[in-house]
């Protein structure tokens, strides 16, 4: 059974927690002491249901003020797939908590309130979600109840929306009237709606295809450690292991390491006890190669005949995630896959205003900013544009004073 990986995200009262909640209880996917709690709980809804949110206010600041701060993630299946849901706050002091829900997510669930329509908040979550390389996005026209289940109303929001996903290069998107407080086209389909055709949430959630890259193409396998037991029963034993990243490999595969260049064939894959003849995206392996090479932790192995870009200086765009300002004269870490090295951001090209998608010449980064740098490396990173494989095209950029995360890197080109 695999795995969906979604978040939800809106503005503030859009309905994203209750949203979840909804679809938690709906699909009868709540512990026994999870719905106690929740029945005994004293926030109730204006027509004194339960409030649904409670569910995902994880977060004693979220309970008191109703919003959400924090990623809260929660893990459900049913018999067709299980789901990890990141929700994501809507306020734009916390774009770096959505960021960081949206870095590992295959579908994006974006909230419009249809008595607001498409909004400030809707074209930075908008942006976000394809900067971030999300291939499938479900627009959730929430809140249908208190428009009168209008067929207009929802036709004029598609329309709008339309034309901000061609704005922000969105392709994928699913359109679907919901009321989350009700149930309406959540779990089941709404009565309330027969002018819409379509399916329920939770029956596009499970049957929307993942786009799982196999292909030889994107093959990228970052060693973690360098097994050497260097015991007399195992004298000659060296392996490598790690995660394969994206793409798969095979046994006779002739394969590159990076960033050194030097060549060999895989002559065994080793998954515990067993040796399959092909590994694949997220599996952990242990890799054997025909030829004894120089190779240790942050080396990349890739297919010899579709190689990443090997560079020190390097395009791409960053989102800061830390109170204190960006510092182009500070070195820093960054760790993209398994290799650390400095770096310094040598320029800043130039800021993206998220709400009007304007881009502003600015050198100053404070925090939540989003926009385009170069980066200079102390040593070659081997990666792909982030748009083309998001597992080899990401990195993180860390403060070497206070070893805190502070920005986040899509890599996207080769620097002039």
């Amino acid at each position: 059974m695999d795995i969906l990986k979604f978040l939800t995200a809106g503005s503030v009262d859009d309905g994203k927690s209750t949203l979840i909640g909804r679809l938690l209880y709906d699909s009868d996917s709540i512990l026994l002491d999870q719905l106690e709690a929740l029945q005994s709980s004293n926030r109730k809804n204006d027509d004194g249901t339960i409030d649904l949110a409670i569910l995902t206010d994880g977060l004693k600041a979220e309970r008191e003020q109703g919003i959400t701060i924090d990623v809260a993630y929660k893990y459900f299946q049913t018999d067709k797939r299980k789901f990890i849901i990141a929700d994501t706050p809507g306020h734009i002091q916390y774009t770096r908590n959505m960021v960081t829900g949206a870095s590992n997510a295959n579908l994006a669930i974006i909230l419009v309130d249809a008595r607001k329509g498409v909004i400030e908040q809707t074209i930075r979550h908008s942006f976000l979600v394809s900067l971030l390389g999300i291939q499938q996005v479900v627009l959730a026209i929430n809140k249908m109840d208190m428009v009168d289940y209008s067929e207009d109303v929802y036709n004029k929001i598609v329309a709008d929306y339309k034309v901000l996903a061609g704005k922000v290069d969105l392709k994928n998107v699913h359109y679907l009237p919901v009321s989350a407080l009700k149930g309406d086209n959540i779990v089941n389909n709404s009565t309330n709606m027969p002018w819409y055709p379509g399916e329920s949430l939770l029956h596009f959630l499970e049957t929307v295809e993942l786009n799982i890259d196999n292909s030889t193409e994107h093959a990228r396998f970052p060693v973690q450690w360098v097994v050497r037991p260097q015991t007399d029963e195992l004298h000659d034993y060296r392996g490598y292991a790690g995660r394969v990243s994206s793409g798969s490999f095979k046994v006779n595969d002739k394969v590159t390491v990076l960033p050194s260049g030097f060549t060999s064939t895989i002559s065994k894959i080793e998954v515990f006890d067993k040796e399959p003849a092909e590994a694949t995206a997220g599996m952990s392996i242990t890799m054997h190669l025909a030829d004894e090479i120089d190779i240790s932790r942050g080396d990349l192995l890739v297919n010899s005949s579709y190689q990443p870009q090997v560079s020190q200086l390097i395009e791409a765009d960053l989102c800061w995630m830390d109170t204190r300002a960006l510092d182009t004269t500070h070195t820093y870490f960054i760790q993209h896959n398994s290799k650390v090295t400095r770096c310094k951001i040598q320029e800043t090209l130039y800021k993206v205003n998220i709400n009007t998608l304007e881009k502003e010449q600015s050198e100053d980064f404070k925090l939540n900013d989003i926009g385009r740098i170069i980066i200079k490396t102390a040593d070659p990173l081997a990666f792909d544009a982030y748009q083309e494989n998001k597992a080899n095209g990401g990195a993180i950029i860390i403060d070497s004073r206070t070893n805190v995360t502070v920005g986040a890197v899509m890599l996207r080109s080769v620097a002039d």
